[in-house]
């Protein structure tokens, strides 16, 4: 709370006065940072009123819009490589880190905890589908094709990821919701909980800190590259890694909470419905948005980017089938986090 109040007038006051960069680059990421944690106190308020399938997806919403914002302005800026890296980064920060960290702390508490087996088997289909066929074909396709067809490609893929995304939420939201019902355990704590913030409160937080992170993105974005140049940092990995990590923040932290109080349910539909939505939702709509800037993004990714994605999904699919997770399956996703990370560091 003492950063937000503190960090959002200081991001005001750095960047009238043209602070350094780099000064200006640490107060920027840490103030998104809190604000980040706002939302996703707010997040969970509305999670308990609405349930682990409602409250998992307004959570990823909430903290994807923050990585939108960033997004659309480093598009505007013309920086397709670190909009396409963060977007990389966020996929393995999310199925890896997110998903990893939860696991782990929540198996150091709980030696076995379940979560909806029926919900995991549908998103590892969804994963596969969106990361593995929807990018890949892509990269595959447009070896041998103009600037021009590629886009096209691109659009056409973005538009069906999208539909599928939107069928994907009526499939659980209204035409099966309930058929696959959650556990008793999980149904238990969900009545016991008691909302932080009211229902009102809650979303006039989400309000205004989406606001305030949307003035602090479009200054953070001038600030990559003098940051890149000064420390040695490639724009894949600022991407990737930084961008990545304040982005999703609001998740990070929601996640990690939920297996802490054993309510694995919202935690796996934080780490694998976000990055779901980043994957059908938010990259396509960030094609579609290029289009009305002066450069356009077209669905391509690095080698390196596609394997890192690839394998996090495999590995993550592995995982999650059995509707249970522990310690040692969260170490093992951080670890190959921490593998990735110095690939793309050591670039």
């Amino acid at each position: 709370m003492i950063m937000t109040f503190i960090g959002v007038p200081l991001s005001v006051i750095g960047s009238l006065m043209h602070w350094s960069n780099i000064i200006l680059f640490i107060i920027y990421c840490l103030t998104i940072i809190a604000l980040a944690s706002f939302m996703g106190r707010a997040t969970e308020s509305l999670a308990i009123v609405a349930g682990p399938r409602i409250g998992g997806l307004l959570n990823a919403t909430f903290g994807n819009a923050v990585e939108l914002i960033i997004s659309i302005f480093s598009l505007k800026a013309g920086l397709i490589g670190i909009v396409l890296a963060s977007l990389t980064g966020s996929v393995l920060g999310n199925l890896l880190l997110v998903a990893g960290l939860s696991f782990f702390i929540g198996g150091i508490k709980f030696k076995r905890q379940t979560f909806n087996v029926y919900d995991a088997r549908h998103n590892s289909g969804l994963l596969m589908f969106a990361v593995i066929i929807a990018f890949v074909i892509p990269e595959v396709f447009s070896i041998n094709m103009s600037d021009t067809k590629t886009l096209s490609l691109s659009v056409g893929i973005s538009v069906i990821l999208i539909v599928l995304y939107l069928a994907a939420l009526f499939f659980k939201l209204v035409t099966h919701r309930g058929v696959y019902q959650p556990g008793p355990e999980t149904e238990a704590h969900q009545d016991e909980e008691v909302p932080e913030w009211s229902k009102g409160k809650a979303i006039a937080v989400l309000f205004i800190a989406t606001l305030a992170v949307a003035y602090i993105s479009e200054h953070l974005v001038h600030t990559f590259e003098y940051v890149g140049e000064t420390l040695g940092w490639s724009e894949l990995f600022i991407g990737v890694i930084i961008v990545a990590i304040v982005g999703n923040a609001a998740e990070h932290a929601s996640a990690v909470v939920m297996a802490f109080k054993n309510k694995m349910d919202i935690a796996v539909e934080i780490a694998i419905g976000s990055t779901l939505q980043v994957a059908m939702f938010v990259l396509p709509v960030l094609v579609l948005v290029s289009l009305f800037f002066e450069t356009t993004m077209p669905l391509l990714f690095s080698w390196q980017e596609l394997i890192a994605m690839v394998s996090s999904v495999l590995l993550m699919v592995v995982i999650t089938n059995d509707g249970e997770s522990n310690w040692f399956e969260g170490l093992t996703l951080i670890a190959a986090y921490i593998i990735m990370g110095i690939g793309f560091f050591l670039l």
